[in-house]
């Protein structure tokens, strides 16, 4: 069992697969945090959430990485239409990445500055959240295409037919 994970773990399209929830559902999830934590103006706790923030902007970099070395693989799984959809997918994460990098980039910000300067912690982290929101609207426009390839979805689908038709 553990060979097997370990064989998975080097599995280019199983990584991207793993990695692929953290700039959407963990960044959602951070960013909830972080606004509650604005809202109690707690600074321990906008520290914590601005750490899972960044993180989560972060994780796009190897998320992109192994989603490209993976795309040869996962093209071959597709139909037309699904490849078409894959490098859709791929252009996209190409094009936007670059609001996740600015998220980290302020969120880093956020996490440093106020030691020196107090007074910009409340703009750099409301600079911080609306780079956050602008951010998941780019992941769910990135991850639309992919969904749309039909690769994930399709065995599972395949498998009902068949126990259906038994």
């Amino acid at each position: 069992m553990l060979a097997r994970l370990l064989r998975d773990l080097q599995q280019p399209e199983y990584l991207h697969t793993l990695l692929n929830p953290l700039p959407i559902y963990g960044l959602g999830i951070a960013l909830l945090g972080l606004v509650i934590a604005t809202l109690i103006r707690s600074r321990p706790a906008q520290m914590t959430a601005l750490v899972l923030v960044l993180i989560c902007a972060a994780s796009i970099w190897p998320t992109m990485h192994y989603g490209e070395r993976a795309a040869d693989r996962m093209a071959v799984l597709a139909d037309e239409d699904g490849r078409a959809w894959l490098a859709a997918h791929g252009e996209r994460a190409e094009k936007l990445a670059y609001v996740y990098y600015a998220l980290a980039i302020v969120t880093a910000a956020a996490l440093l500055v106020p030691r020196k300067w107090p007074k910009f912690a409340l703009p750099l982290t409301i600079l911080t959240i609306a780079l956050a929101l602008g951010s998941l609207g780019a992941g769910a426009y990135i991850g639309s295409a992919g969904g749309k390839s039909g690769i994930a979805s399709s065995a599972p689908f395949r498998r009902r037919k068949r126990i259906r038709a038994d």
